[in-house]
């Protein structure tokens, strides 16, 4: 299986670089995920992305991709271009750097969900699943152990993304599951896709190699085989175009056995 289902866009809209929210600085390795969500009900992804901009210079606070029930947008490369470093946890808390090894700025994607207002909750919660299973699909990594929240990293400050989970009815266990059955489901689902491709193209193949025009090679052999006559006065073949490879073949060794 080598291919992951793309259901939805992803729109790059990166912010201005150099600047406070997008130094620039190219990512490391990608170790991990952060889940978070806005905080802020009824925002859209275009308008964070919009007020992140506006305000690139006033603090570091940032994050990769936003999504909510219409867009996805990467705001700081991540899936769209070459990885770099986004501020979304603060460096003075160790839990990442126990969990995982370093730094979430460093070495993990940041995603922000976006909730409430007018906001279809279902379709951005479709939407935040997929490409966060998406984002481990790309970097090699295991949803069930490379998956976390901001709440987790930062639990005296944070609380992100239950904000968003808790009006679905959903724990943090249950995204979890979510982004496993997504993943699972986009790969196959690839797989099955590529299989069909190359199933028909091979019919196609097939349909060609038996009704084709008269290949360069035989049309020495069909020439003879159109001139010679049966008994009833017919041409050995009346119809040299359309014949199958096999049969230009057996007419061309027929040739060339001198037999017509």
């Amino acid at each position: 299986m080598s291919g992951f289902l793309m259901k939805y866009m992803i729109i790059p809209r990166y912010l201005t670089a150099p600047s406070l929210r997008r130094p620039g600085i190219p990512a490391d390795l990608m170790r991990f995920m952060v889940a978070h969500d806005t905080g802020n009900p009824g925002s859209t992804a275009a308008g964070n992305v919009y007020y992140y901009e506006n305000s690139r210079n006033v603090m570091e606070a940032s994050a990769h991709i936003f999504v909510d029930d219409k867009q996805i947008i990467e705001c700081i490369p991540f899936l769209t271009g070459t990885p770099e470093k986004a501020w979304h946890v603060v460096y003075n808390v160790s839990t990442d750097n126990d969990m995982f090894g370093d730094d979430a700025n460093d070495v993990a994607g940041g995603v922000e969900l976006c909730y409430g207002g007018n906001i279809d909750m279902n379709e951005a919660y479709k939407r935040y699943v997929w490409v966060m299973a998406y984002s481990c699909w790309t970097f090699h990594l295991d949803p069930t152990v490379h998956v976390t929240g901001h709440f987790i990293l930062d639990p005296a400050r944070k609380v992100d993304p239950m904000n968003a989970l808790k009006l679905l009815g959903k724990s943090f266990q249950d995204l979890i599951i979510d982004i496993v059955n997504e993943y699972t489901e986009c790969v196959e689902e690839a797989a099955m896709r590529e299989e069909l491709e190359a199933l028909k193209k091979e019919v196609e193949e097939l349909k060609a190699r038996n009704s084709m025009a008269v290949p360069e090679w035989a049309k020495e052999a069909v020439a003879a085989a159109s001139s010679t006559l049966c008994k009833d006065g017919k041409p050995l073949i009346d119809t040299p175009d359309g014949g199958s490879y096999d049969f230009y073949r057996l007419l061309t060794t027929i040739h060339r056995k001198g037999l017509i």
